[in-house]
């Protein structure tokens, strides 16, 4: 069993974000416009295999498509040289709040300063998906890069709840990343 704390960050307005500035010359974001299972999950495994991301590996495609359809999910995707680097979900929930619901980079773009703009266009796009949007937040946790919550709160997001419980991980996961994962 393996103890893992889950940190949940809240901002309550654009003016308390600290964005990144510029953008990474060659990369390209995109709102996929079509809901894509296949992509999706793809995006999932890729960017959560290291961080023990397992409660949609046993969706199926239906189950996938529901979720994707809802006028309520946005997926963005960035791309460098027509390859994707990373993603964002996003879940317009009620009472104004937007899910920042995943995150993150593609193993082989780890490291070169995408996270920042990614997080930038993500908070942005959240809190323009709808008139009313008054909070954004998102949660990590004590699996997820070890960079991920100090670099939340750098960027403005406050903590408003924290919790705990021990988990039986995985030693192995299955689907896009088997065979592909970067050596260390």
């Amino acid at each position: 069993m393996t103890r893992v704390t889950t940190t949940h960050l809240e901002l309550r307005s654009p003016a308390a974000f600290k964005p990144s500035v510029g953008t990474p010359g060659d990369l390209v974001l995109k709102q996929v416009a079509t809901p894509s299972p296949e992509l999706s999950r793809l995006l999932y495994t890729a960017v959560g295999g290291d961080y023990h991301w397992t409660d949609r590996l046993a969706w199926t495609w239906a189950e996938w498509m529901a979720w994707l359809s809802r006028p309520e999910v946005e997926t963005w995707v960035a791309y460098r040289s027509d390859a994707p680097v990373g993603y964002f979900e996003l879940e317009a929930q009620e009472g104004g709040s937007v899910e920042i619901v995943y995150f993150g980079l593609l193993p082989s773009f780890v490291g070169q300063g995408l996270g920042g703009y990614l997080l930038t266009q993500a908070v942005h796009r959240a809190f323009v998906m709808r008139p009313d949007v008054t909070r954004v937040w998102l949660h990590t946790c004590t699996l997820d890069h070890p960079a991920g919550l100090a670099g939340y709160r750098s960027r403005g997001f406050a903590v408003f709840k924290q919790e705990e419980e021990n988990m039986s991980l995985p030693g192995q996961f299955p689907g896009a990343r088997a065979g592909v994962e970067r050596p260390r």
